[in-house]
């Protein structure tokens, strides 16, 4: 099983915002998760970003993988 640490579009169209969620690999962007760790809404100025750092990094030392944008929300946010 591939866990993924990934962003699941929600919001009305035109005005996405996020959740950050930890879940299989397999299942669709915006299907089945794990946990929700977290919440990014890009539409603010300034983007707003809300993680749970305990919990990203337990998932990252039990070898959850960030995706590319979900890595560099977490470096901004100190976590990696």
């Amino acid at each position: 099983m591939a866990v993924k640490i990934r962003l699941r579009r929600m919001g009305a169209k035109k005005a996405p915002f996020y959740r950050i969620v930890v879940a299989d690999g397999r299942y669709p962007r915006d299907g089945r998760f794990i946990e929700e760790i977290g919440i990014y809404d890009p539409t603010k100025e300034p983007s707003v970003i809300k993680v749970d750092a305990e919990k990203a990094k337990t998932w990252l030392a039990n070898g959850a993988q960030p995706t590319d944008t979900v890595r560099v929300i977490l470096k901004k946010e100190g976590v990696l």
